[in-house]
């Protein structure tokens, strides 16, 4: 069964790129080396901050751009939203 990963990475200039993966770790490795989103070659490296699972391919990619409509400001919050929320299952 595959994880339907929708994730956020800090880029290099501090801008926010947010991407649909099942394998965050290949994903991450991939746009660090330059192989992934056009956007992300140009402001390595990045940094991952922020990871939500869902159940499906489909619900997957309509939280991606649920979350790629939401303002930076927005991002932020939930970003911080969910590092609270992983500090406490610790």
């Amino acid at each position: 069964m595959s994880n339907h990963t929708v994730y956020i990475v800090r880029c290099h200039d501090g801008t926010l790129y947010t991407g649909y993966t099942v394998d965050v770790t290949k994903r991450l490795a991939t746009h660090n080396t330059g192989q992934g989103a056009k956007y992300t070659r140009a402001r390595l490296p990045v940094v991952l901050i922020y990871t939500e699972t869902c159940a499906t391919k489909s619900e997957a990619l309509k939280r991606e751009y649920a979350i790629k409509q939401l303002t930076r400001t927005k991002k932020e919050q939930l970003i911080q939203e969910g590092r609270s929320s992983h500090e406490s299952d610790q």
